[in-house]
């Protein structure tokens, strides 16, 4: 049965609304253009946009992976036939024509490296050299000369941008160059975030050299007095040491679980407890939905060594200790209160700046972890006052997609 005029007419008008909907989108996206005003203005738009997008390539530095997407970029920026990066090694990305070229780009950029200068070598000369460098020959009809600059971070050449066009005039030397420092910055980004790690776990491996002398000294006396009077005490805190010792020194991660740390923590308490009695008293009130947050390796146990060392060890009688644990809409929020001696308020300004050594070094690498970690409002809040104990804060992001424990 043939289609009927009404259902014809109904197709042409959903085909219609199709093409005027596509009509819309294509005009909205056209205008958002056209809002940034200017051609000048565009072009700064444009030149921005492919920045942005190769620098989050280059901040794990000069690898292959990350400079073969950034090339495509800067190629753009630069508007040139054909863009290499390098590092000190070979070529690790090359976008455009000319890969012939490729073999002999080190060679040529040899001078670059020795001397941390930019260098041009017009299209004739580049024919010859790269002939000599790498045994390239050129079709006669390919004419191409090339910029390289040196990527510098200090006085060190780590690699080179080398741009190729058929002429090398002032315009691409002077791009060239602004790119290749651009690209140092992003490595020496890169540098300074594995500096920021390194500098981390060396704090790590200091709170473990902390916990080392004092801590297990006492821990083994308060064990020893135990193997005669009550034998099977003493095996179950030679548990509790063991389980202790492994989860500090253990070698893998930076992060671990509030629920882990708990744990670290109530064993050290056990062991405190051998040796103070009934001196230390110790409460908690944990949030279960914080237990799974992520937090830095050893961050919450120095904070309850201070509280027993510094806060209830000095003072006469028994100690509280309080461990809260809450859930604060981003923040897991983690407060450690002892009621012990306390402290003066100048001497921990002082400490948690780094202008005192020996006691309270514990309180001073949380906090510098915790600031490297999180921003320099996510350090430790302490109040304290002499005779009044001592009542720390640490607020973490429940979501760090970064870290895994």
């Amino acid at each position: 049965m043939p289609d009927s005029p009404l259902l014809t007419a109904a197709a042409v008008a959903v085909i219609a609304l199709a093409i005027a909907a596509v009509v819309a989108v294509g005009l909205k996206v056209l205008r958002s253009f056209r809002d940034l005003g200017t051609d000048a203005e565009r072009a700064t738009y444009q030149t921005l946009h492919a920045a942005s997008r190769a620098g989050q390539h280059l901040r794990t530095g000069l690898n292959p992976a990350g400079a073969a997407k950034a090339s495509k970029q800067l190629r753009s920026l630069l508007g040139c036939d054909a863009l290499a990066i390098t590092d000190t090694t070979g070529v690790l990305a090359w976008d455009g024509a000319g890969e012939e070229l490729k073999p002999a780009l080190m060679g040529l950029a040899s001078k670059v490296f020795e001397g941390g200068h930019l260098a041009v070598i017009p299209a004739g000369e580049l024919q010859l050299l790269a002939a000599g460098d790498g045994g390239v020959t050129l079709a006669p009809e390919v004419e191409r000369a090339v910029v390289i600059a040196p990527i510098k971070t200090g006085a060190r050449v780590v690699g080179v941008v080398a741009a190729f066009a058929p002429a090398a005039g002032a315009g691409l030397v002077r791009a060239t160059g602004e790119v290749a420092d651009w690209v140092a910055t992003q490595v020496e980004l890169a540098e300074l975030d594995a500096s920021r790690t390194l500098l981390m776990e060396a704090e790590v491996r200091a709170l473990r050299a902390q916990i080392s002398p004092h801590f297990i000294y006492n821990s083994l006396n308060a064990i020893a007095s135990f193997i005669n009077t009550d034998p099977v005490r003493a095996r179950e805190l030679v548990v509790e040491f063991a389980d202790f010792t492994r989860y500090s020194f253990r070698r893998h991660g930076d992060f671990t679980t509030l629920a882990e740390e708990l744990r670290c923590i109530d064993r050290y308490l056990l062991l405190e407890r051998a040796r103070f009695g009934d001196r230390v008293q110790v409460s908690l009130r944990i949030a279960p939905e914080v237990l799974s947050t992520v937090i830095p390796f050893l961050s919450l146990q120095p904070l309850v060594e201070n509280a027993v060392r510094h806060g209830l060890e000095a003072k006469e009688g028994p100690g509280h200790i309080s461990i809260t644990a809450n859930d604060s809409g981003a923040f897991a929020e983690v407060t450690i209160e002892d009621d012990g001696v306390g402290m003066d308020p100048d001497q921990l300004r002082s400490v948690l700046a780094g202008h005192s050594d020996g006691d309270h070094v514990g309180l001073r690498n949380v906090d510098a972890r915790l600031r490297q970690v999180y921003g320099d409002e996510n350090g430790l809040v302490i109040e304290t006052a002499p005779g009044e104990g001592t009542l720390i804060t640490m607020r973490v992001p429940k979501s760090q997609p970064r870290h895994d424990a």
